[in-house]
């Protein structure tokens, strides 16, 4: 996903994303708490949440995803704790001010009727990661431009 905003603008959504308290994951709220996953999408940054650190975990579900990897504001990977999941964001730069924003998951099934229940998730799962991307851009572009209205800087992280 291309965001018009600078990769400091970009991970704070990131770094705070989670169950309530945390920041929701920016899809379908709705359909999350369905689930029973209790997410609410935050549209401010979170400052109790903003400096993740390596093992921070979460609840996600039935999973517990343990943080594995942390570069602000570049990238952050979340794994669970049977180690058959892997969640990961890197941000890219991609000119002035602007980023390429990169999910990924990586599931490990080792049963037979994990891999059969996946099969109606992927498409689902698509959907809502599309949802979660485009949010997230939406919130980076609104923090940039408020921090450059605030400072007189252009949003792209050089000065005026």
């Amino acid at each position: 996903m291309s965001v018009d905003a600078p990769a400091d603008c970009v991970f704070p959504w990131l770094a705070q994303m989670g169950p309530d308290p945390r920041g929701g994951a920016y899809t379908y709220d709705w359909i999350e708490n369905l689930l029973g996953l209790h997410m609410h999408s935050a549209d401010h940054v979170l400052e109790e949440f903003q400096h993740p650190r390596l093992g921070e975990s979460i609840e996600f579900g039935g999973n517990r995803l343990i943080l594995q990897h942390v570069d602000p504001p570049h990238a952050l990977a979340w794994r669970s704790a049977d180690g058959n999941w892997l969640w990961s964001f890197t941000i890219r730069d991609d000119g002035p001010g602007r980023t390429r924003l990169i999910s990924r998951n990586r599931y490990r099934l080792p049963r037979t009727i994990d891999r059969i229940g996946m099969a109606p998730m992927e498409p689902a799962s698509l959907v809502m990661d599309q949802k979660m991307l485009r949010q997230i851009a939406v919130r980076a572009e609104q923090l940039a431009a408020r921090r450059s209205a605030t400072d007189g800087s252009p949003g792209d992280g050089t000065s005026a």
